[in-house]
């Protein structure tokens, strides 16, 4: 045997052209068994976190101990929930953003279908809910459309019910580790991208990503991996595909884990977009795949995308066409746009996609057959429930429409094209993406079909929370500023 065929390097016709993990579309649709309060509750367990995110990606609970939660959840006869001040998805600080007030309330009706053991809180479980009308309103019933999971759970329900589609989405998650942030960061390291040096035996950070890694593998994440980044004392934790709804609460419990853990050995975790004008932000990838029905072959925008099925081109249509308005839930804060530059490997700033190119918002990937999409314009101080739920809604509006791809696969960088270049993908007229938060809102706002699929409530609703979010994450100087993002993301 020659040293390249023994080490997979060999050009051998009989390698299978597909590679990696395929995941199949059976699981996107699969629904999450709810298990017996009785199940839930061993012996190990003391107490029980009833837990929701609000708007601005806060995560809040309140701690039940196991005697009350279970005799909670005990008459069949009363539903189960904590009761919270309807104002409770408009807080921002101290602050309540207009449209939010003092009077009313809601119930909060835990979901054990998303109950995991805290395995970075010894003797805590966790369990999402929905939010819900105490007192049935006439036309609405109990259902309350301003709920981040109730809205990202109807439209998942939407796409199988309406389009016979069903989808699956990974997250890759980095993050910074500093040892102190006043009077300015402190990076636990400096080295570069995968460079052993940043996972060295003995030191805080090692211990600190292992500790996270067992905690997400006990808690049953699919971890696939972490590794070094680029930028001083930053990582990434990539965990594995799952239907939306529990994809976004898997994130919640990612996040949480490698803010507690860190925590725990001394150092803070921050997510924040981006702490440095000479090296990488920190970002979201949010992979997605479509599986449904392709409906067979489409001549018409067959060239802009010979690799995808007709269902993967309209959904990226429909993501391309309402990229501006989905940016402003994907990328939330002032401090998200410093990220999201040409040239920077982010994801550039022109509405495009392209097979592995990093300069491109829609980045395709994995082989013909088992493409899914990576959107590189989103991070982390986005409410994961909020940003899946524009990502599927405006790739599901583009499914129902049958939307033609307008956009062929950008094989450079938008930025660099030539004009002649841009023509021949489509983008002689190329769509740019907001350039700062306020720009985001106004594109929300007037994009009619987001407000549509999403619901008008829900969207003026939010922009007010993140209209008061901007004016809040505003310190008295640029070091203000960033100390306050690293201690909120």
């Amino acid at each position: 045997m020659s040293p390249a065929s023994s080490f997979g390097a060999s050009n051998s016709h009989t390698a299978p052209s597909a590679y990696g993990v395929l995941y199949k579309s059976e699981v996107a649709g699969a629904p999450v068994p709810a298990r017996s309060v009785a199940e839930l509750l061993t012996p190990d367990i003391q107490f029980v976190r009833v837990q929701w995110i609000d708007y601005i990606n806060t995560v809040r609970f309140r701690i039940l101990p196991t005697s009350y939660f279970r005799k909670l959840l005990s008459d069949p006869h009363s539903r189960a929930g904590v009761g919270l001040v309807k104002a409770v998805l408009g807080i921002v600080g101290l602050h309540i953003a207009p449209g939010f007030g003092a009077v009313g309330e809601f119930l909060y009706v835990p979901d054990l279908s998303s109950w995991r053991v805290c395995t970075y809180a010894l003797g805590h479980a966790s369990v999402m809910g929905w939010f819900q009308e105490k007192v049935p309103h006439p036309t609405k019933g109990l259902t309350v459309d301003l709920c981040p999971r109730t809205i990202l759970h109807r439209l998942v329900r939407e796409a199988q019910e309406k389009a016979g589609v069903s989808f699956l989405v990974g997250v890759e998650s980095e993050f910074i580790l500093v040892s102190q942030t006043s009077p300015a960061p402190v990076y636990v390291n400096s080295a570069d991208w995968s460079c052993s040096a940043k996972t060295r035996t003995g030191s805080v950070e090692t211990a600190v990503l292992e500790e996270i890694a067992g905690c997400l593998l006990g808690a049953g994440i699919e971890l696939q991996m972490y590794h070094a980044e680029a930028a001083p004392g930053q990582y990434e934790v990539i965990t594995g595909p799952l239907s939306p709804l529990e994809a976004a609460d898997a994130l919640v419990f990612t996040r949480e884990t490698i803010y507690n853990i860190a925590n725990k050995h001394g150092l803070r975790a921050t997510f924040a977009p981006r702490l440095h004008s000479d090296s990488c932000g920190s970002g979201a990838h949010t992979h997605i795949s479509v599986h449904g029905p392709d409906g067979g072959p489409r001549a018409a925008d067959a060239s802009r995308g010979p690799t995808l099925t007709a269902l993967e081109r309209s959904f990226l249509q429909g993501i391309l066409t309402h990229l501006p308005a989905i940016c402003a839930l994907t990328l939330p804060t002032a401090a998200s746009y410093a990220r999201m530059l040409d040239g920077i490997w982010a994801g550039g700033t022109y509405a495009s996609w392209g097979t592995y190119n990093r300069e491109a918002p829609v980045r395709l990937c994995g082989p013909q057959g088992h493409h899914h999409f990576e959107l590189k314009c989103v991070d982390a101080t986005a409410t994961p429930h909020l940003a899946m739920a524009a990502i599927v809604g405006a790739g599901l509006q583009g499914i129902k429409e049958g939307a033609l791809l307008t956009v062929g696969d950008c094989v450079k960088p938008v930025a660099l094209m030539s004009e002649r270049e841009r023509g021949e993908v489509g983008l002689a007229n190329p769509t740019r993406l907001p350039g700062d938060i306020a720009a985001a809102r106004k594109a929300l706002a007037a994009d009619e079909v987001m407000r549509g699929v999403l619901g008008a409530e829900f969207v003026d609703a939010y922009i007010s929370v993140n209209e008061t979010m901007e004016k809040f994450m505003q310190g008295e100087n640029e070091q203000e500023t960033v100390k306050k993002l690293i201690e909120y993301f």
